[in-house]
């Protein structure tokens, strides 16, 4: 008797998968969470593997059971998983138990790599820049930002889950060998350096407190009574500004001025480690934003901001 073809996901198969996967918050729930997507996205990989109507609802149970990682990061998994289904429609003793467990060995790991990634540095990064464009008026920016930000979060879901089927069930002794926490660590670095970089951009402090005022000699200051009418007044002011001319008689030194002689951003720099500190201390993010609110309405009030 000849031996039975053995049946293989193709790449249209795979591809149907990751389509669906990116829908697998669809029908998010409090019970199991994320597994109403996870099944969506077997349903073309199960109807292809499994020709019986009874197999076919087996695999459908078996994939409404409780899942829960990030929703970037469930590639990689699906991909394994698609690898195990498709061992065990060829005859190969992969049980229930295996598949459930490599999935919940999985992505509990995965998940912790989601956020720092994705939400905290890949998304972060590219707002800032679709912001700083649209700021300017440029339209680029918000389109910059959703073509670059689906490219990126596309690109990853295919080529991990291309991995995770490649790899099989060998994917989970590649993970324990150090890969979670080189892409942690990568993660965090290029986090803080992009904080650091948006820092000056974006965090401002202006201290108001007048330290002095000092009545300035002729000629180190615009004479506005002297500039001709016209055109031709503005043209000499514009000049003599360029030239280093102060635009009043008296020049008023702020705190502010003070602290951008010795160093620039300073306050900003001191603000953005104050909030760090304090959510290492636990302190929850709303309160930090409720109590800034406070600080500068009260610093506004009273002068200092």
């Amino acid at each position: 008797m000849a031996e039975t073809e053995k049946i293989v996901l193709s790449k249209k198969d795979r591809l149907s998968v990751a389509w669906r996967s990116t829908f697998i918050q669809g029908s998010w729930n409090y019970e199991r969470m994320q597994n109403g997507g996870w099944a969506f996205s077997m349903i073309p990989a199960i109807k292809k593997l499994y020709k019986s109507k009874e197999d076919r609802s087996a695999a459908m149970k078996r994939h409404l059971e409780f899942f829960n990682t990030h929703p970037y990061v469930a590639s990689p998994i699906l991909g394994v998983t698609l690898a195990l289904e498709e061992e065990r429609a060829n005859g190969a003793p992969v049980d229930d138990v295996a598949i459930q467990g490599v999935k919940v060995g999985m992505m509990g790991p995965l998940a912790g790599i989601g956020d720092p990634v994705f939400w905290f540095t890949v998304r972060p990064m590219l707002g800032a820049l679709g912001a700083s464009l649209a700021i300017s008026g440029n339209i680029l920016g918000p389109i910059i930002f959703f073509v670059a930000w689906n490219i990126i979060r596309w690109s990853f879901m295919w080529y991990t889950q291309e991995f995770g089927y490649k790899a099989g069930s060998k994917i989970t002794d590649d993970l324990s060998g150090g890969l979670l926490q080189d892409i942690t660590k990568g993660a965090s670095i290029l986090g803080m350096f992009v904080l650091a970089a948006l820092v000056q951009r974006w965090v401002s402090i202006v201290f108001k407190p007048v330290i002095s005022e000092v009545k300035l000699d002729n000629g180190a200051y615009i004479d506005w009574n002297s500039l001709p009418s016209g055109i031709d007044g503005v043209k000499m002011a514009f000049e003599q500004y360029t030239q280093g001319l102060s635009l009043s008689q008296v020049k008023v030194t702020t705190l502010q001025n003070n602290l951008d002689s010795l160093i620039p951003g300073l306050a900003a720099l001191l603000l953005t480690f104050l909030c760090m500190w304090l959510l290492r201390k636990k302190i929850s993010p709303i309160i930090i934003i409720l109590g800034l609110f406070v600080v500068g309405v009260v610093g506004h009030v009273i002068g200092l901001l």
